[in-house]
């Protein structure tokens, strides 16, 4: 074959190709797409969080040496968390680690300082959602502060419940499975009233999920909310972020097993929602 007729191959062979790209994104459909499209934008991500994470990483050291232990998965959350913004990403790093040396300075928290929000048995661990994301109901009508008239007494009591979140975060994150890092809430309101309402332990708990464990949360699914439990919602409302807002969804009572099944095979989605998973105190999951 002479090399005019390979160079005519050649260009046969690509614009076949090309006719062939065509005809394949034509017949893809807009989620097609959608999920193209951010598959790719993934890929980018990645390339520069990989570039990222070292200097993050050098930065934070040399103020924190103890910043050696922290994984590159850890690092990634925060990058993530303030947009790839190596600066701003150091500073929630640095934040963090000072953090759980002052919160948590035996690295976890004992059930045996939270004996109260123990005995309420109000959180509980089991299941997985459709991506393997582990899940955790709260039944929110069991919380209930505890009441006092002593500015000290009313602080003790805010960071032993703190403490029992902390705790409660560890546990799920403990739970995750390899390439996994997030998790997802259910968060029962039935019975709900004012006397389980407690405004600055919900803004504390926020704050700590927000500052200290960035990007582990994947979806709220905020079930059987009462009506008056909107009252306190406007109040919270304008502290959560912009990440974490769209995140939250308000089900439907109507809706909610189906709801609950877009999101969870029936096999794992608990037993007082109609599945069949019964509900584990997190105290208690293994």
């Amino acid at each position: 074959m002479s090399k005019a007729e390979e160079r005519r191959l050649g260009s046969g062979l690509n614009s076949i190709s090309m006719n062939c790209q065509e005809i394949m994104e034509s017949k893809e459909t807009t989620e097609d797409k959608e999920t193209r499209r951010e598959q790719q934008d993934n890929m980018k991500n990645n390339l520069m969080e990989q570039t990222k994470i070292p200097q993050v990483r050098a930065i934070v050291e040399r103020q924190d040496p103890s910043s050696k232990e922290v994984d590159d998965l850890t690092i990634r959350r925060f990058l993530r968390a303030r947009d790839l913004d190596i600066g701003k990403a150091s500073s929630m790093l640095f934040r963090y680690l000072k953090w759980r040396r002052e919160f948590v300075p035996n690295g976890s928290v004992s059930l045996l300082e939270t004996p109260n929000e123990v005995a309420q048995n109000k959180m509980f661990l089991q299941g997985s959602d459709k991506k393997g994301r582990p899940i955790t109901v709260i039944l929110g009508a069991r919380h209930v502060q505890s009441k006092g008239g002593l500015e000290e007494f009313k602080l003790l009591s805010l960071l032993v419940r703190l403490g029992f979140v902390v705790y409660g975060f560890d546990k799920i994150c403990s739970r995750m499975p390899p390439g996994q890092e997030k998790f997802v809430v259910i968060g029962d309101l039935e019975g709900w009233g004012y006397a389980n309402s407690d405004i600055h332990g919900y803004l504390a708990g926020l704050s700590i999920l927000q500052e200290y464990y960035p990007e582990r949360l994947a979806k709220v699914l905020l079930v059987h909310a009462p009506y008056i439990f909107m009252a306190v919602w406007k109040i919270v409302y304008p502290f959560i972020d912009k990440n974490t807002r769209k995140k939250i969804v308000f089900v439907d009572n109507r809706k909610l097993k189906s709801t609950l099944l877009e999101e969870i095979d029936e096999s794992q989605i608990p037993d007082i929602y109609g599945g069949k998973l019964p509900l584990i105190p997190i105290h208690q999951s293994t």
